[in-house]
């Protein structure tokens, strides 16, 4: 499976808001959604995600689950998600299809290498810059971070920024070697601007960096 550049991180106040946005995102062309729901019950997190599925499937749009493999096989998601550090993405591969990829989350160059060893498919590399002055968040990388980590890890895993990226951002992140972007406010804001993120990404179903996850375990032999 190809990794898709631009991926749109679901937001909404409630689930139904979610589905929604996923809908628009969709009719605006994303190619892969992850579905950025916050913390429901396992019943009520199931439905919304085959609902989910549903939608994406007739946009023949991808779709990635946060964290539960679980749910993420039971509805033949496209891959998921994990953005616990805790949980092994080894472990978790051998509960998932074997076509199904998955994806983690790295706020550190050590985050991305314990990632890379355990033969993930991407990487959410970030925040690239962060919108509170948060004491508990990661602190942003911005271009330097993304420049040193990208240079240092020399891998062909895609890395995937995200962290309040805005349009403006794309030209000057895609220098440093980042592969692609996850995006949720910028594009909640204006599901038009999807077209623009693609086109400045070169994202097009054509043209997307082709990548499979044979080819990251023989580029890790």
């Amino acid at each position: 499976m190809t990794i898709s550049k631009l991926h749109y991180i679901s937001q909404g106040n409630s689930p139904t808001e979610h589905l929604e946005h996923i809908q628009k995102a969709c009719t605006s062309g994303i190619e892969l959604v992850q579905l950025g729901l916050g913390k429901v019950s396992d019943k009520k997190m199931m439905k919304l995600a085959q609902e989910a599925r549903e939608i994406t499937s007739h946009f023949q749009t991808r779709l990635i689950i946060n964290n539960d493999y679980r749910i993420a096989k039971e509805i033949k998601a496209d891959g998921i998600f994990l953005e616990n550090r805790d949980v092994c993405p080894a472990l978790t591969r051998k509960q998932l299809y074997t076509w199904q990829i998955i994806g983690g989350k790295a706020t550190t160059l050590q985050d991305c290498e314990t990632l890379l060893d355990k033969k993930v498919d991407y990487i959410c590399l970030g925040p690239y810059r962060s919108a509170t002055a948060n004491p508990n968040m990661s602190q942003p990388l911005g271009i330097n971070g993304y420049t040193a980590i990208v240079e240092i890890l020399k891998t062909d895993t895609p890395i995937i920024g995200f962290g309040e990226i805005t349009i403006d951002d794309i030209a000057t992140i895609l220098e440093t070697g980042i592969s692609g972007l996850a995006v949720s406010e910028e594009i909640t804001r204006n599901f038009n601007s999807i077209r623009k993120f693609n086109q400045l990404l070169n994202a097009s179903s054509t043209q997307e960096q082709r990548y499979t996850f044979t080819q990251n375990k023989k580029d890790n032999l």
